[in-house]
């Protein structure tokens, strides 16, 4: 067989593969292994290649970034912040129709901001936003719907373990990719307040719930309170990085020394609380570190088949316009979408398309954004959305099942698609902060 043909039956099998439960970066892995041992046939230079691709990934300085958001995002979740705005947006909004779903979106806006964890967001909305939604009579598919499509916020605005990982595959600056998150997560956020408000006015059957006319509101001084941490973390984070003032990885370990502080003035942090944070810490950064190291093997072996300059001269020869390439693109990523997770479409896809961007002189960064969120859209549909399936884990109500989460989410994925093709068409959205 050519390497051509080996590379293509390689990225079959390595989706086969994770389709049928193999762990991603084992499946990465072992794939890429063998098939550059057969296309070179030389196993000594396989073995050469995986201590190269371990070596880069470990070593490499930005990487400090992946331990130290996601040790400050534990404490975060761990303090209660998420709690805390959640009440303060539910203030504002519970005159409105639909008002507890926005208040959700706002609240899932803020915490994304410093956590990063799409995951996390699901986790403590499902407890803090599903229960008070269904009391106040909302169809129950509109509030985990609300719940499942605003949780993906994490993963887009900074900090997000996506975006760090796409910087390494295509080696551009975590701080970039930060910045770079910061107007298009603002803009979905709105965008999902403002289809709220659509279905409460024009599907009220769909949405449901009843609107609170008179209802207590907090003093000045406990809505400071339960607003000051979160924003002046995020103030810390993402002014540091935006101003120059610090590095992406020491804006990492400043947040995650602020954090614990704010988590010890508020006693809500137990020495068995902080141990718990620190062993997981460990597990999300082991994970990682693993999938980027297997990411770095694939990529390689991809550049040995010459699948990627395969696949440009292929667009090249049939003229292919920028459209008809991003179209394809993101086609690709939402039918893989319902196979795999956010982290396999990134590690499987982004190596085969980085060639071809370059060549059309496009931005690295601006491809990161609409790589992430493309790959999002993936956590809200069928068969494996994966925000959906933690929802539904979390409750504590058995006549919510799994189809009315992933229904509920629908109109969610579609405005997150309008979003995508808007920053598709304008790039300067993305990369107006750099």
């Amino acid at each position: 067989m050519t390497p051509i043909e080996i590379g293509l039956i390689s990225v079959a099998a390595i989706v086969f593969l994770i389709y049928s439960g193999v762990y991603i970066p084992v499946a990465l892995g072992m794939v890429s292994l063998i098939s550059i041992w057969l296309m070179r046939d030389n196993f000594t230079l396989s073995l050469n290649l995986l201590k190269i691709a371990v070596g880069d990934s470990a070593m490499v300085y930005s990487f400090a970034t992946i331990p130290l958001f996601t040790f400050m995002g534990l404490i975060v979740s761990k303090a209660g912040l998420g709690r805390d705005i959640y009440e303060v947006m539910t203030m504002r909004f519970r005159r409105v129709k639909g008002g507890i779903g926005m208040a959700t979106v706002g609240a899932n806006a803020v915490f994304a901001a410093v956590t990063g964890s799409s995951i996390a967001s699901a986790s403590v909305f499902t407890k803090v936003s599903v229960p008070q939604m269904i009391a106040q009579d909302y169809n129950p598919r509109f509030a985990v719907g609300v719940v499942a499509g605003s949780s993906v916020l994490g993963m887009i605005i900074p900090p997000s373990a996506m975006l760090i990982i796409y910087s390494f595959v295509a080696e551009q600056s975590v701080g970039d990719m930060f910045l770079a998150g910061v107007i298009p997560g603002i803009m979905l956020a709105i965008a999902y307040v403002a289809a709220i408000w659509f279905m409460g006015r024009f599907t009220p059957e769909f949405v449901g719930g009843r609107t609170v006319a008179d209802s207590e509101w907090m003093s000045a001084r406990e809505i400071a309170s339960k607003t000051l941490p979160t924003l002046g973390l995020i103030t810390i984070v993402l002014g540091g990085i935006y101003t120059g003032w610090m590095t992406a990885v020491e804006a990492g370990a400043t947040g995650s020394l602020v954090a614990l502080i704010i988590a010890l003035v508020r006693r809500s942090m137990t020495l068995k609380g902080f141990w718990e944070a620190l062993l997981e810490t460990g597990h999300i950064t082991a994970a990682i570190l693993f999938l980027i190291t297997a990411a770095s093997i694939y990529s390689r072996m991809l550049g040995l088949a010459g699948l990627p300059n395969q696949l440009q001269d292929l667009l090249a020869g049939n003229a292919a316009s920028f459209w008809t390439v991003m179209l394809l693109y993101v086609l690709l990523m939402i039918f893989l979408g319902t196979i795999l997770d956010t982290a396999s479409i990134i590690l499987i896809v982004v190596p085969l398309f980085l060639p071809l961007v370059e060549a059309m002189e496009m931005s690295l960064i601006w491809f990161g954004i609409i790589t992430v969120v493309g790959a999002e859209i993936g956590l809200l549909t069928p068969p494996l959305g994966i925000s959906c399936f933690v929802i539904k884990s979390t409750l504590n109500d058995d006549n919510i099942t799994l189809k009315d989460v992933f229904m509920g989410a629908l109109p969610f994925a579609f405005v997150m698609l309008i979003i995508l093709f808007i920053l598709i068409e304008f790039p300067i959205l993305s990369l107006a902060l750099l």
